[in-house]
């Protein structure tokens, strides 16, 4: 009796606290708009680009804020002294342990080589430095920038004369020359008919006249050098969207285990009231075994959440080339990462002047034009000069050496080859308007992609807001749910779909926030908005 006496007690003292704080929550209802609790309303430095409005005659300031979610599920423990900053003096410091082994071609052979024994939480812009830094796909762009530029210099080379030496050191006895000695008289027979000889010549040959050949091959590899420049750029940009979308892979991850363990503690705690008045009399063995149902599916939840944890971890780390041994964790908050203060038809404009993938197709038409330059010059004239300067020499008499010289030009013209050079020629031709064709084809998808960015960013935007209020109306109906409950008024059905509510509340708030970031990546990439002017590519 005593035990029914004092559950009572505290159902009534619970509830009359609910109804002091309903009362408060009224009184400071305005008409028309719904009050955000201070849980989630966001710091006072948030910048005025992160803040929404709602509309109710007049505008009205929402700021978007934090998810009413319970603390952050305790991260990993960091062994001690290896949690060192990465901003340095204005610059990024990269602690030796994130660095990759140096040496590509090593793999290892041991399982505490690939163990993982280090963890450092980085920032988003931390991470996006790294992967310029590191990334391996970035980095086989930026070698085959420099392997064209190489080929500029071989271009240029045609340009110079092309000068170079020969020399023969012979010992020579031919049949002939014995023969011969053979029939002479004896005593006019020499005893040896062996000769050694030793000739050089040096050769200077030059161009003078190929039909535009060397300069269409010049104006060619500079264009490549310039299309490879270009892939630089865009692989540069694709590299910063990655790393966004899989660092706010991480976050989502992460706020994902911190809401699964909220909903464990929930329905623990649901469980425990189940169990209390069962135990008082005013409950049933139905209701509890709901109760541990629930329980046994948000740890399943829970489970699940933490493996996609992991995963997103770990495929970070692969997408900045890190050491297999380092995990790294996201250090910045999860919140509205800026605004978007272009309209659309600004963004169009400007995604269309600067995108270089657009610029890389007028770079493969110009490369197209060269080279049909080069297939033409095949079937015209060319000319050549050449000058070459000979020394001789028979070691074998005491006559000496002798020199001579030969200087020319030769007119060579192929006017006949069947058509091949022609043939050549159109299928180059042919290569240009397909380059023009993937210019107006690259232009409808970037144009559709700035669309994509731009409504996503908008209705992600409106998700939030509406989002910010269902968790604040959530949050009261599981507490009402819960009074109704331990009052027997309610149900365990009514807990635990205010719990299911909830739980898909906090869920929603996060996906709007997580898209909303995504959009505005996604948008800055689409008109290349990303600064790759600095490019700091290790090797």
């Amino acid at each position: 009796m005593s035990k029914l006496n004092h559950s009572l007690n505290a159902l009534g003292t619970s509830f009359l606290a609910f109804g002091v704080g309903a009362i408060s929550t009224l009184s400071n209802t305005k008409l028309g708009i719904a009050q955000i609790p201070s849980q989630i309303m966001p710091s006072e430095n948030l910048s005025d680009s992160n803040q929404l409005l709602i509309q109710n005659g007049s505008s009205r300031e929402l700021r978007v804020a934090q998810a009413n979610t319970p603390s952050r599920s305790q991260p990993p423990r960091i062994p001690s002294g290896i949690n060192q900053p990465l901003i340095q003096n204005g610059s990024i410091s990269v602690p030796d342990f994130l660095n990759p082994n140096p040496n590509r071609l090593q793999l290892p052979t041991k399982p505490e080589e690939v163990r993982i024994n280090q963890v450092q939480p980085i920032t988003l812009q931390q991470a996006i430095e790294l992967a310029r830094r590191n990334n391996r796909t970035l980095q086989t762009t930026v070698l085959t920038l420099e392997r064209s530029q190489a080929a500029v210099r071989e271009a240029l080379a045609a340009r110079s004369p092309t000068v170079g030496v020969q020399g023969d050191l012979t010992r020579s006895n031919s049949a002939n020359s014995e023969l011969s000695r053979r029939q002479q008289p004896e005593q006019l027979r020499s005893e040896n008919t062996a000769s050694n000889t030793f000739n050089s010549t040096l050769q200077l040959n030059y161009d003078l006249l190929n039909s535009g050949r060397r300069t269409a091959r010049i104006r060619a590899a500079e264009e490549q050098v310039r299309f490879n420049q270009l892939d630089v750029q865009r692989q540069s940009e694709q590299v910063s969207l990655d790393v966004s979308n899989a660092y706010y892979d991480l976050q989502q991850a992460d706020e994902q285990v911190n809401i699964a363990e909220a909903s464990v503690r929930d329905t623990q705690r649901s469980l425990r009231d189940a169990q209390l008045l069962e135990r008082a009399g005013l409950g049933t063995q139905f209701d509890v075994l709901r109760a541990q149902v629930e329980l046994a599916n948000a740890n399943q939840e829970l489970v699940r959440a933490r493996n996609q944890q992991s995963l997103a971890r770990r495929q970070l780390v692969q997408i900045l080339s890190l050491s297999p041994t380092v995990e790294v964790t996201a250090a910045d908050p999860i919140a509205v990462a800026g605004s978007w203060n272009l309209s659309l038809e600004q963004s169009i404009v400007l995604a269309l002047k600067n995108r270089a993938e657009l610029e890389q197709q007028l770079a493969r038409r110009n490369i197209s034009q060269q080279q049909e330059r080069i297939a033409l010059a095949d079937i015209r004239p060319q000319v050549n000069l050449f000058a070459n300067y000979n020394i001789l020499d028979v070691l074998t008499d005491n006559v000496g050496f002798a020199d001579g010289y030969n200087l020319g030009a030769r007119v060579t013209w192929n006017f006949l080859d069947g058509g091949a050079a022609r043939a050549r020629a159109q299928q180059e031709r042919i290569n240009q308007a397909i380059a023009e064709t993937s210019f107006a084809d690259v232009s409808n998808q970037v144009r559709l992609q700035v669309e994509q960015g731009f409504f996503n960013l908008n209705s992600s935007r409106e998700n939030i807001q509406t989002a910010s209020v269902a968790l604040e109306q959530a949050t009261k109906s599981l507490e009402l749910a819960r009074l109704r409950f331990n009052a027997g008024v309610g149900t365990q059905t009514d807990v635990i779909t205010a719990q299911t509510e909830l739980t898909r509340a906090r869920g929603n708030r996060l996906r709007a926030i997580i898209d909303y970031n995504r959009g505005l990546a996604s948008l800055q990439r689409a008109i290349s908005n990303f600064s790759t002017n600095t490019l700091s590519i290790t090797r």
